[in-house]
């Protein structure tokens, strides 16, 4: 038998699962077909178990409704008191979720999951504080009727003909961990309803007309008991998943057999009332078929004409296609079976969803006769694909923002400037065409005139679309026949040819304007998605410039305020990892709303599900590695915010602002560790240089200083001498490193102090080469310069420091005669000392200036006494004079090193003397 290796990416893909499942908390929802049913008694009655079992039991949040039972399981269980909030002139009392995080107890209860919390809560619904609890590692548990299902809400109120606005995404439902099912017949549940034990006794009558009907408690009984087998098919689908995973809890590790589906679905979403219903339809369809699926809606010439409340429609059918797990699109065309079949090929869409066509009454039945149904061109087009016909219902979504809604009234007003301009141009070119031709009646043929008109419907269709071309054609048609054919001035006509005329006229006018019409219309899709493309790449090429993260946030926020308008920030992290609040905030801007979607990880404020009442909207900047700040936005047009393509753009640029910072903070981090490095390996390499140069002498002292003890008194002499040589040596280590720590910090942070004065080469070399004597153990060492040497200002001090230094370095490396030669040249003192040693080593040609960095020797052999400071001070004092220092092989031998320092003319004796 085979043997059987795991597959690392299984695994892998499994710990993974199993880390975020531990440290996530689980939910569980008791769920039923209606109120009544029993799912708090049974959520509370499990409760009072767990807490004699030890357990921590929090009530958080538990509805009751009158019922004494209910309230009676109540006594014994840890409540958390309600958090009461102004609204309106009265007190409303809602979940405390701050409290329930900070006791952060073992399970917590939190009833009516699609509960609608009060205007100034953190967030809209009470499901997502529930899927806070949860992130935070809290069990929840918590209640569901099936009507407030999201995908199920158009179905259960074509049934019971009531319509529940509080729904929950089914996706809270798909993802718990453990639901409930309780359930009751319904002539059970009705006899409940009459007893008084689900509603008040005037409540219960009005429920037993409407809602409780046995016919709508045994559907609604059906649905509930279909969702929750569905739920157990997942459960079991993930178990057979995990026990296929070789290494994983099952035993076996066999593989798991393919499913097989019928491919993704698409939702065609359309400007009718119905939308909201073909959106559900699909999201349901598609969790009963377990496969991903989309939602699409096709922006035609004629749809782009759409009033605010229709757009506000469409939008809101997409956002809740978002909601409901679905990846949206606008697309654009003139053909919406085009578009539809060929969004269907590229996503690899098996089935489509379209809702039903309205049915054509009045004349329009005659007009329209002739036209194809979206559901037959889709199938001429796409013959292989699916195509499933949802029923109409009357359901609609509507935008709840505010401030979104605020703004329809401004695009109203937008759009009626913008079209009537239009019709009163073309009434214009009419005219203007008219009083133009009338003077060439004799000079150019009636057909020339007509191509002058017919270029008029062109220049207007160019210009300001269909609607005013077709009042340009009928104008211009009007105007020839009245005052171009005879007889003149009049709409009579002498010959009944002029008809066939003036409906060719028409007809090629209304067709020319319509095809300029659809080329204007497509040179602004084109144009649209250019301007994203271009934004795009804009701020990826100067964000691929930036080296510092003031220069990301910049140009990050320029292109985001650029595209969209109004007003943008975006926002870092300081070295504590806290998101650090702009220094000005602009109006309307909220630090703790950004601060949450920077913690959280997800959006905020406008435009989203939570505090959307706030003008700004928040977007984590999530880089590959982790969330590096915040984007805030406040657009200039808002709702741009929920069109997906705008929407998709906002993220795109977010997340190359998140790749730019977390790019530059690498850098930081590399540069940091290079500075590091080199700083570990100049601290080695002066541990190593001083571990011999100043062990040595002080061992030599220690032992010199001892044997006076027990030397005769006529060596004392000797010893002392040695004890000077060797003391000399050490001072002249620590000078260096004195010098050198000084001259640093002056060259790097500051400025070196120089004592500059008019001073004698002469003198300088000579006491250079007095104070050097004890290194130079006897070498001989030869002058030469000019004997009419002007003076020169310089630092006497550091100066002679440099020439001690050379002199010290060719007597450890060089031979006897040492030579110190001194020229002035135009503008320049020239210095040089040379020995007539081995000269600089082979590996260092064509790198010399490489002698002059710290801790670099001219060999490395240990028995040379020296750190490799010397020449490197000479370099800083020759630098911070604005001179310049380098070395060389001398021509017959010997090593030649350069000084050249920058010279004026010396004053005149009685200003030198001041």
């Amino acid at each position: 038998m085979p043997e059987t290796r795991p597959d690392p990416d299984a695994l892998l893909a499994q710990l993974r699962s199993d880390e975020a499942r531990a440290l996530r908390g689980k939910l569980r929802i008791y769920f039923g077909a209606s109120a009544g049913v029993g799912k708090t008694w049974a959520m509370l009655s499990a409760a009072r178990r767990e807490r004699e079992a030890g357990r921590d039991v929090l009530i958080g949040v538990v509805e009751t409704h009158g019922r004494s039972e209910t309230a009676a399981l109540l006594a014994g269980l840890d409540t958390l008191p309600l958090r009461e909030l102004p609204y309106r002139g009265r007190t409303l009392a809602e979940f405390d979720l701050d409290a329930a995080l900070a006791r952060k107890p073992a399970v917590l209860l939190v009833d009516e999951l699609a509960h609608t919390n009060a205007p100034g809560s953190r967030h809209a619904k009470r499901w997502q504080d529930v899927q806070e609890l949860l992130a935070a590692g809290i069990e929840v548990w918590s209640a569901l009727n099936v009507q407030h299902l999201e995908s199920l809400n158009g179905t259960v109120g074509a049934i019971t003909g009531v319509r529940v606005h509080e729904t929950v995404p089914d996706s809270v439902l798909d993802e718990a961990d453990e639901v409930v099912l309780v359930d009751v017949t319904p002539d059970e549940l009705t006899a409940r309803l009459a007893a008084g034990k689900v509603y008040l006794p005037q409540q219960a009558e009005r429920a037993a007309q409407n809602f409780f009907r046995k016919g709508n408690l045994i559907a609604l009984r059906e649905i509930a008991l279909r969702r929750t087998a569905e739920h157990v098919e997942d459960d079991v689908r993930g178990w057979r998943v995990e026990q296929s995973v070789p290494g994983g809890n099952g035993q076996g590790g066999a593989a798991l057999q393919a499913w097989n589906t019928s491919g993704a679905i698409l939702a065609c979403v359309g400007p009718h009332e119905g939308a909201a219903q073909t959106v559900r339809t699909a999201a349901r369809l598609a969790g009963q078929l377990n496969v991903r699926w989309h939602a699409a809606y096709v922006e035609t010439p004629r749809l782009q004409r759409l009033d605010a409340a229709q757009r506000d429609r469409i939008l809101a059918v997409l956002k809740l296609a978002e909601e409901l797990g679905a990846a949206t699109a606008v697309l654009t065309g003139a053909d919406v079976a085009e578009q539809l079949s060929e969004q269907a090929r590229r996503l690899n869409c098996a089935t489509l969803v379209i809702g039903r066509a309205e049915p054509v009454r009045g004349w329009r039945r005659w007009w329209g006769a002739s036209a194809v149904p979206l559901a037959r061109a889709l199938a001429q087009r796409a013959p292989a694909l699916d195509i499933l016909e949802v029923g109409r219902a009357d359901s609609a979504r509507r935008l709840s923002q505010a401030s979104l809604v605020a703004t329809q009234a401004d695009e109203d007003d937008e759009r009626a400037q913008s079209r009537w301009p239009g019709y009163a141009w073309a009434a214009a070119s009419s005219i203007a065409l008219t009083l133009l031709c009338t003077p060439l009646t004799g000079v150019l043929e009636l057909t020339n005139i007509v191509m002058l008109f017919l270029l008029g419907v062109v220049g207007v269709a160019m210009r300001f679309g269909r609607g005013p071309s077709a009042l340009a054609a009928m104008l211009n048609v009007a105007a020839f026949d009245y005052f171009f054919v005879a007889p003149r001035l009049s709409f009579a006509v002498s010959d009944v040819q002029y008809l066939l005329t003036f409906a060719v006229m028409l007809g090629v006018g209304l067709l020319v304007g319509q095809l300029t019409a659809g080329l204007r219309f497509a040179a602004g899709v084109s144009t649209s998605r250019e301007r994203r493309a271009r934004s795009l790449f804009e701020l990826t090429r100067e964000l691929s410039a930036a080296l510092e993260s003031t220069q990301v946030v910049a140009l990050g926020a320029a292109a985001v305020q650029a595209h969209f308008g109004g007003h943008a920030r975006v926002l870092v992290t300081d070295a504590a990892d806290q998101l650090v609040p702009p220094a000005d905030p602009p109006p309307g801007f909220d630090a703790q709303v950004a601060d949450w979607a920077f913690r959280h990880g997800q959006p905020a404020g406008l435009a989203t599900a939570t505090l959307a009442a706030q003008p700004w909207h928040y977007v984590p900047l999530r880089a590959p590695m982790r969330v590096r700040g915040v984007l805030a936005l406040c657009p200039a047009r808002p709702r741009w915010l929920l069109i997906p393509e705008q929407a998709q753009q906002l993220d795109t640029l977010a997340r190359q602002i998140a790749i730019a910072l977390e790019r530059v903070h690498y850098v930081e981090v590399a540069q940091r560790a290079v500075v590091e490095m080199e700083s570990e390996r100049l601290r080695n390499a002066l541990l190593g240089a001083i571990s011999h140069d100043v062990r040595t002498p002080l061992t030599a002292l220690i032992a010199l200083a001892e044997s006076l003890q027990t030397l005769p008194p006529e060596e004392h002499t000797e010893a002392a001498r040695a004890i000077v040589v060797q003391a000399h040596a050490l001072h002249a280590l620590v000078s260096n490193l004195l010098d050198m720590a000084r001259l640093e910090s002056g060259v790097a942070g500051g400025t070196v102090n120089l004592r500059r004065d008019w001073q004698s080469v002469e003198e300088v070399v000579g006491a250079a080469i007095r104070a050097a004597r004890p290194a130079l153990r006897g070498m001989v060492v030869q002058t030469a310069w000019d004997p009419e040497l002007p003076l020169v200002e310089f630092d006497a001090v550091l100066i002679e420091r440099v020439l001690v230094n050379l002199l010290e370095n060719a007597a450890k490396y060089g031979a006897a005669p040492i030579e110190v030669g001194a020229r002035a040249e135009a503008g320049a003192l020239v210095l040089t000392v040379r020995d007539h040693g081995p000269g600089l080593p082979a590996a260092l040609h064509g790198r010399e200036q490489t002698l002059f960095d710290k801790f670099t020797r001219g060999e490395a052999e240990s028995a040379t006494p020296g750190v490799g400071l010397g020449l490197a001070i000479c370099r800083a004092v020759v630098s911070a004079h604005g001179g310049e220092i380098s070395a060389a092989n001398a021509r017959d031998g010997g090593a030649e090193f350069t000084v050249t320092l920058p010279r004026r003319e010396p004053p005149e004796p009685a200003e030198a003397q001041l």
